[in-house]
């Protein structure tokens, strides 16, 4: 997400993990934390990264000192604040997204917070969140990506639909975040539903007969699996924006395209975490400085996802290469909500068997 560009976000996520205290489950470290602590810690995914400077500037002016706890990805970071929301991992979270955000609100894992938004951002508030329990903070769509420089090297035309994944010639070559385990791969799982509605589980047998690969989360199936990173599938669930990160050199063309065709669109929250020992006055400083004109501009480079500030001026390369879906596929969170758990039992069949 020619490589260069890559590199610069893998760059500025390797920096921000000096900052950080990173681990598969968090542990309970705040038990008997006093709520006037000046520590504020902050839960979220592998993916999450801001520069050094962003990080410090916000401990200068706010007086906190931010500590980050990454999780693995949005469906891990929802399912161990779900299971610890008697005893909070942290004080705010970041990274819970559209498609799990109905689970962690039912849950009663946030406490309500009506931060002052910028301009554009109440067009991607979670729809029915009439408590306020989480923010929006940033925003993409999730589409499949394709290795066009692969394709052209094997003189193989490349797919132009989600249809075609299904098709003999693609066999062995797709690779796909678990929808169970990654909201990327819950984000594909629901666009394939709204797009084949009841056919939407004949569709996934197809796949996982035609050698469809799932692997836990985003990171795996791009940065291990997909052919632009040294793996041996050139086709991979990933985001619009993605190809503005698979550049050459000279920042003139990229090697890699989304299919804006059966995409879903994702919103990622921040809330503050409910709890008698959590710091909520420096739960929401952390909301407020993630709203901020100088964090939103630095989403792009730095996690590969749109600002939801809608003035914010985005790098000059996505104006070209990062192309989002003229529409993308819709699933109500209330069905959502009622219908996840047996979507994602009936997946788990599918790609288990």
């Amino acid at each position: 997400m020619m490589r260069s560009r890559m590199l610069t976000g893998l760059a500025a996520l390797s920096a921000t993990t000096l900052l950080v205290t990173g681990c598969s489950l968090v542990s309970n470290e705040n038990d008997g934390r006093k709520a006037d602590d000046k520590t504020v810690t902050l839960v979220t995914h592998e993916s999450f990264a801001l520069p050094k400077e962003l990080v410090k500037k916000f401990e200068q002016d706010s007086g906190y000192q931010l500590k980050i706890s990454k999780l693995e990805d949005a469906g891990a970071l929802t399912n161990e604040l779900v299971l610890t929301k008697d005893h909070p991992v942290g004080d705010v979270v970041f990274g819970v997204d559209n498609t799990f955000a109905s689970r962690a609100i039912d849950a009663g894992v946030f406490a309500p917070y009506q931060p002052t938004l910028p301009k554009g951002a109440s067009t991607y508030a979670l729809p029915g969140d009439d408590s306020h329990a989480v923010t929006p903070i940033d925003n993409g769509n999730v589409c499949v990506n394709v290795d066009d420089a692969w394709f052209q090297k094997h003189g193989i035309a490349a797919p132009t639909s989600i249809d075609d994944l299904a098709k003999p010639a693609y066999k062995d070559l797709f690779v796909i975040p678990g929808a169970s385990t990654s909201s990327p791969g819950l984000a594909f799982l629901l666009a394939t539903i709204a797009t084949y509605g009841d056919g939407w589980a004949s569709y996934w047998t197809k796949l996982m007969d035609n050698g469809a690969k799932v692997v836990k989360g985003w990171s795996d199936a791009y940065f291990t699996d997909f052919s632009f990173s040294g793996g041996d599938r050139p086709i991979v669930v990933s985001y619009d924006s993605s190809p503005a990160f698979t550049l050459n050199k000279a920042e003139t063309k990229t090697s890699t395209s989304a299919l804006l065709d059966g995409c879903f669109e994702q919103v990622e929250y921040a809330g503050v975490l409910r709890g008698d020992t959590t710091n909520t006055p420096g739960a929401r400083a952390v909301i407020d400085w993630l709203l901020s004109p100088e964090v939103q501009a630095a989403l792009p480079e730095s996690m590969y996802v749109f600002p939801v500030a809608s003035d914010t001026a985005l790098p000059a390369t996505w104006a070209k290469f990062a192309v989002k879906p003229q529409r993308t596929e819709q699933v109500a969170p209330s069905e959502i909500t009622a219908k996840r758990q047996a979507w994602l039992q009936k997946w788990t069949e599918i790609v288990s068997r």
